[in-house]
């Protein structure tokens, strides 16, 4: 058992929850896990064996013994031990691990480890927090005790720090376009899931906005001055976006800006500048172009309770007008 797991068993009384997964931990887990059935009395492993995995109970009870006179502790469901082995490697178990009933277990090696930093990031990151966290709280009241494995706990500690601040990093990765440094698609969409979940989408603005003639460009002067006028827009976005607001990339040359806390004639100030801003930089640096016409649809999100895809829809019909129209104007939906 990893030294971790012996830091969790020896203070009597603790809360059994630090050493569980949670609902959506678990469920994670569940995808990638190598599920295998031990029987009463079989010995997982000894204090000394070399562990290169970690372990989940899905069923039945998991005994702990960590010798000298550290209380012994019994793992249930969705209970986890061993992970030091795997973010280590190689670690030598500091306990006994003997099944106490019948049991299904999911072991997690080095294959599996990737496997949820690909999956789920955030969730992944969250549990190696909530483990840091209960390293650092229990080496504290154990210190003395266990002043000669320091090191080994430090070393660790090293270790799951770095792996979470990859993991952020990989998380933030995920949710930035790579060209414009704007939230991408999946980041604005799980966004907007949280602030509906929290009924807190009821009041804002959704704006659109397309790039006009951006087709022509790239065929007349390359890739490289399309992207720069894409990084143009971005930055204009970005200009006028506030603490609350959230301006996106959505793809291509389309993006998207939501507005928090505007009514619609402070709204129609902003989508104006925008446009008025984007025809005057149009005009300022027009060859090479960096910057377009921008066509806009825009449209106030009410307290129907409508889904994220209907509101979309509407500031979508509003930007199909202004293209329609021959761009570089607003139009709204509503």
């Amino acid at each position: 058992m990893a030294a971790l797991a012996h830091i969790v068993g020896a203070r009597e009384g603790e809360d059994i929850g630090a050493s569980a997964l949670n609902a959506d931990e678990y469920a994670l887990f569940a995808q990638v896990g190598r599920a295998c059935r031990v029987e009463a009395g079989q010995r997982l492993f000894q204090r000394g064996d070399s562990g290169t995995a970690m372990y989940v109970v899905a069923n039945g009870a998991i005994d702990l013994d960590f010798g000298d006179d550290l209380v012994g502790k019994r793992l249930g469901s969705r209970a986890f031990f061993g992970e030091l082995g795997l973010l280590i490697g190689d670690h030598a178990r500091s306990a006994d691990a003997t099944v106490a009933e019948d049991a299904e277990l999911l072991e997690l090696g080095r294959d599996e480890f990737e496997a949820l930093a690909q999956r789920d990031p955030h969730l992944l990151a969250q549990f190696l927090r909530r483990a840091i966290m209960r390293v650092v709280m229990n080496e504290q009241a154990l210190i003395g005790r266990l002043r000669r494995r320091n090191q080994q706990l430090q070393e660790a500690l090293d270790n799951l720090r770095s792996t979470t601040h990859q993991l952020d990093r990989t998380e933030a990765l995920t949710r930035t376009d790579e060209l414009t440094g704007l939230t991408n698609r999946r980041g604005f969409v799980l966004e907007l899931e949280q602030r509906q979940r929290e009924g807190r989408l009821t009041g804002h603005v959704l704006v659109l906005v397309d790039c006009d003639r951006f087709k022509s460009i790239n065929d007349t002067h390359g890739h490289l001055t399309g992207d720069r006028v894409l990084q143009s827009v971005a930055n204009l976005l970005r200009a006028v976006a506030g603490a609350d607001d959230i301006a996106c990339r959505l793809g291509g040359d389309e993006f998207c800006l939501l507005l928090r806390g505007h009514d619609r004639e402070a709204a129609a100030r902003i989508t104006g500048y925008i446009a008025d801003s984007a025809r005057m930089l149009e005009r300022m640096h027009n060859w090479p172009p960096q910057m377009t016409s921008l066509s806009i649809g825009a449209c106030m999100i009410g307290d129907e309770g409508n889904q994220w895809e209907y509101w979309y829809a509407q500031a979508d019909d509003a930007l199909y007008r202004a293209k329609r129209q021959g761009g570089d104007c607003v139009e709204w939906q509503v």
